[in-house]
């Protein structure tokens, strides 16, 4: 199941941005969907992430900052965030777990750039 991933590029320390990852087909339900981080030298992080029945989770570092969304008709998970900070800086991936005739893999989008730099 394609993952596509749209938003990113550079915004200024206390800045807004979104991102949103579609994943297209059919024939399949998503489990849950989110996005990811790495930076530089760092291990690919969860941000944020959101069921089938919207409920969301969030790391320490963006809470009260992101807020991650879904619209199943179009199968797509949007992820606002504000206030960002120059440690937000990362290639930031879709990632989600997605049953297809009965079987549940993981899939991930392409990654996006998020430089946040004044």
């Amino acid at each position: 199941v394609p993952l596509q991933a749209f938003g990113g590029g550079l915004v200024q320390p206390g800045g807004s941005l979104r991102l949103s990852c579609a994943a297209s087909g059919s024939a399949f339900s998503i489990v849950h969907m989110g996005w990811y981080r790495q930076a530089p030298g760092a291990q690919r992080e969860l941000v944020a992430r959101i069921t089938s029945d919207c409920g969301a989770n969030y790391a320490d570092s963006v809470k009260g900052r992101a807020t991650i969304s879904r619209d199943n008709a179009k199968n797509t998970v949007y992820l606002q965030m504000n206030s960002l900070k120059p440690e937000d800086t990362a290639v930031y991936y879709c990632g989600a777990l997605i049953r297809v005739r009965g079987s549940c893999s993981y899939y991930w989008g392409q990654g996006t750039l998020v430089t946040v730099s004044s």
